[in-house]
């Protein structure tokens, strides 16, 4: 284990191969050879190569935000979280935040603008996850047009009550936490501009 002094940036290790070990519908698993480019040290990593992703805060007339629940395979329990999905290829991360919104819970915008990403686990993920605000929400009477295997319930609740959720834990899924966390942030600029 090399420890650095403070201020001295680690080392960017070099790809010496990178290849595919399984391609799945949303994502592919792969793996890459590196060395450290002073010690020489080689390793294996795996990571899963993946689009990018988009979560939707959005909120309503009144003020309200949605959330949804659908039950999450790898946790193997029913999940609250913001609507969001996988961005398609050459699509813009708002255009996909609205037409995710629509999808999943018959909802649509006004108005929708990004206001953050992240990388969801750069350990393992290649990907960002875009945050867009979705403004003035309505339900649509085109309704919803989930994936094969979704089914989702739609909430629409005040936003101390979302923020409630968040401090009681209530809102376990962590893209969901970032969305809102960059929310109140651009939530706090405006009021500070104001």
């Amino acid at each position: 284990m090399t420890v650095h002094a403070q201020g001295e940036v680690p080392a960017c290790w070099e790809v010496l191969d990178d290849r595919l070990l399984n391609a799945c519908c949303v994502w592919d698993l792969r793996e890459r050879r590196y060395r450290h480019p002073k010690t020489g040290k080689e390793g294996d990593f795996y990571y899963i190569d993946s689009r990018d992703w988009v979560i939707v805060v959005a909120r309503t007339v009144e003020g309200e935000l949605l959330l949804i629940r659908q039950f999450r395979w790898g946790a193997n329990e029913l999940s609250w979280e913001l609507p969001g999905g996988i961005i398609d290829a050459g699509e813009d991360p708002v255009k996909a935040g609205l037409r995710e919104l629509q999808e999943e819970t018959g909802y649509v915008a006004k108005t929708g603008r990004l206001i953050g990403h992240a990388r969801p686990n750069p350990a393992i993920l290649n990907n960002f996850c875009h945050v867009v605000l979705a403004e003035e929400v309505v339900l649509d009477v085109s309704g919803t047009d989930w994936d094969e295997h979704e089914e989702i319930e739609v909430c629409v609740l005040p936003e101390a009550t979302v923020m409630q959720w968040v401090r009681e834990c209530k809102i376990g899924h962590a893209l969901a936490l970032n969305g809102l966390l960059f929310y109140q942030l651009d939530q706090n600029r405006i009021d500070a501009e104001a």
